[in-house]
């Protein structure tokens, strides 16, 4: 699974614990819940989802196809970790100038509703929370409701970084060391933690390594996933230049090794385990300034040291933290240094393991996901939810959100019921009331 889905994943994970929860994809769905239900949906069939349910957590390109869902009535959670408006810069970078506009008009579209609709918004980072309170003040958002309601506009938009399991890594066999070809048990790995997109900088790593052996014989750079586990994401530019300079610097299979197959997600901390070092390149974008680097996630999880480019939040973090290092943009030789010195000096990688390990506790799953799951014990609609019913933004309403109270609860309790009726008849309602009343016991 890709960054995306894997939230999706450990956030119906986390849900499930006390809701009933039901995770839809248009796309494959092969695998089973954990706690939860996991199915392939249909454009026909997901009215009906949404009209089974109380909360709605949606991800990426959904209101476009769903025009429907700025009017349906329930709570709608809506997940702003990835900004995809500034990530389709990159995507769509070496197409055609008009296919560029209509790829970025298209998410703007997307953007603009969700912003128009959600009740409660969720980002990764203070950067991004920055970045979505500038959109959130230019779409009304940030209004004498929302603010009256909550000044510090907590209850709309909160930070929920991605995180790591809360369980150590196990590795039940190695991967890489002994495993691939060329790469024997005592080299030393560079682990490349994720896919090969244009907004990073695999070119300027590869060159490294190129001096890095020189100092450092044994040092192999892995590619963990160069194919997408999307069918329908194709190769980016950067994936195949990256493989041509290898080939041209005379790296390929000696001292750069390419995955060609995506990790399964149950398996990543066989070759976790087997890295050395975990490294995350970019360009100086505003992509990065917004950027949450999900890979990098899984190096505090695994315990490794990370050298990382400096421009992103993660950066930051590696260099007050000593979780690594942290160097300059396309700068080779500093690269270079950072990891000599991390694959050669002990104590500088021991300090830094060190670090890594009280670290990656901030970010397991159930410390980051801790203000959604507050959220979905008492979901409610956001304080301005009137203007999103109404033409006249000054049409009066009550400027603070009320405390759930008896007769509010038994109101929305009514509410539910009426909705599930109507979506799934009496067996529905019945099935909701066995659920919660197991859940009680």
């Amino acid at each position: 699974m890709a960054g995306p889905a894997i939230r999706a994943w450990e956030i119906s994970r986390a849900l499930s614990e006390e809701h009933d929860v039901r995770l839809v994809t248009f796309g494959r769905c092969t695998r089973d819940g954990d706690g939860f239900r996991a199915e392939r949906t249909t454009v026909e069939a997901f009215r009906d989802d949404v009209d089974a349910s109380d909360v709605v957590v949606v991800q990426g390109f959904v209101f476009n196809a769903f025009a429907w869902l700025q009017d349906c009535p329930q709570v709608i959670v809506v997940d702003l970790y990835d900004p995809f408006q500034i990530e389709t810069l990159e995507v769509d970078r070496y197409k055609p100038a008009a296919e560029r506009e209509r790829a970025l008009a298209f998410a703007l579209g997307e953007l603009r509703d969700q912003l128009r609709r959600g009740d409660f918004f969720l980002c990764a980072s203070r950067r991004q929370r920055d970045l979505w309170f500038g959109h959130l003040s230019a779409a009304g958002r940030i209004n004498p409701d929302t603010y009256d309601a909550d000044p510090s506009l907590a209850s709309l938009l909160t930070i929920v970084p991605f995180g790591t399991s809360a369980e150590p890594p196990t590795q039940a066999r190695h991967a890489i060391k002994g495993a691939t070809p060329g790469i024997a048990r005592d080299d030393k790995v560079v682990l490349w933690g994720g896919g090969v997109y244009n907004w990073f900088d695999p070119l300027t790593l590869v060159r490294a390594i190129d001096r890095v052996r020189g100092r450092v014989p044994e040092v192999r750079l892995y590619f963990l996933g160069m194919k997408h586990p999307n069918p329908d994401v194709p190769e980016m530019a950067v994936a195949s230049r990256t493989r041509e300079l290898a080939d041209e610097l005379g790296l390929t299979g000696t001292h750069v090794f390419f995955n060609d197959d995506w990790v399964p997600y149950e398996t990543r901390a066989d070759y976790l385990m087997d890295a050395d070092v975990g490294v995350s390149c970019h360009y100086p974008h505003v992509e990065t300034e917004f950027s949450f680097r999900t890979r990098i996630l899984d190096y505090l999880w695994a315990g490794m040291p990370i050298v990382s480019t400096e421009g992103d939040g993660f950066a930051d973090l590696v260099r007050e933290r000593g979780l690594g290092r942290a160097v300059p943009p396309e700068d080779v030789d500093a690269l270079a240094d950072a990891l000599a010195e991390l694959l050669t000096d002990a104590e500088a990688a021991t300090s830094a393991r060190a670090a890594v390990e009280a670290t990656a506790r901030e970010f397991t799953w159930p410390v980051v996901l801790a203000p959604l799951v507050e959220f979905c014990r008492a979901p409610r609609r956001a304080a301005d939810a009137h203007r999103l019913a109404t033409s006249d933004p000054a049409a009066p309403v009550p400027v603070a959100v009320p405390p759930v109270g008896r007769w509010r609860a038994l109101r929305a309790d009514a509410g539910a019921v009426w909705r599930h009726l109507r979506a799934g008849g009496v067996r529905q309602v019945v099935a909701k009331i066995r659920w919660r009343l197991a859940r009680r016991r």
